[in-house]
């Protein structure tokens, strides 16, 4: 009896997941399956359109712009769950978006980052039971999670840290 247990539990190891075994919706509600970034370095943001840190969707779009392709694209989660600072829809979000910041990286449907609502990638990403690496829970709007080019998480920038910081371009460039 106890052999199965451990068996089971060594089943259970952290990391067994990566990124790249969710599938998400898209702010156009279109599945889409983040196995499709295998061989991307991904920047997952949870965004909010009014917000203090509102502004980085600016350079997030730089980002994209600069780095975006076959090596590295940035995904935008919007979620509410700060201060009520995304109350829109989908439809008000992507035209927000595109209308005020030109953001051509891909968005997806609102969802929660936290809390016991939080979406199965929002959980893999912020708890090290799940991800392997750390514990690392959404503490404001445009927290960011860098993944690396296999779906593993690899590190974290706060919500004030800017896009362009040097831990972020060398996680993009190295």
């Amino acid at each position: 009896m106890a052999m199965i247990a451990a068996v089971f539990v060594n089943a259970q190891t952290p990391g067994s997941k990566t990124f790249h075994d969710f599938t998400v919706t898209t702010i156009d509600g279109e599945e889409f399956a983040l196995s499709q970034l295998k061989g991307k370095k991904v920047l997952v943001v949870n965004t909010a359109s009014k917000c203090g840190y509102t502004p980085q969707y600016e350079d997030l779009e730089k980002l994209q712009e600069k780095y975006g392709g076959d090596k590295f694209t940035v995904i935008g989660f919007p979620a509410n769950n700060f201060m009520s600072q995304e109350p829109g829809s989908n439809a008000d979000i992507k035209q927000f978006c595109t209308s005020k910041y030109g953001v051509s990286f891909p968005m997806m449907s609102k969802i929660s980052v936290k809390g016991d609502d939080i979406a199965p990638v929002y959980s893999w990403l912020t708890q090290k039971s799940e991800n392997g690496v750390m514990d690392a829970p959404v503490k404001w709007n445009f927290q960011k999670f860098m993944i690396d080019e296999n779906g593993n998480l690899v590190g974290m920038a706060k919500p004030g840290e800017e896009p362009f910081s040097e831990a972020i371009i060398k996680f993009i460039e190295n």
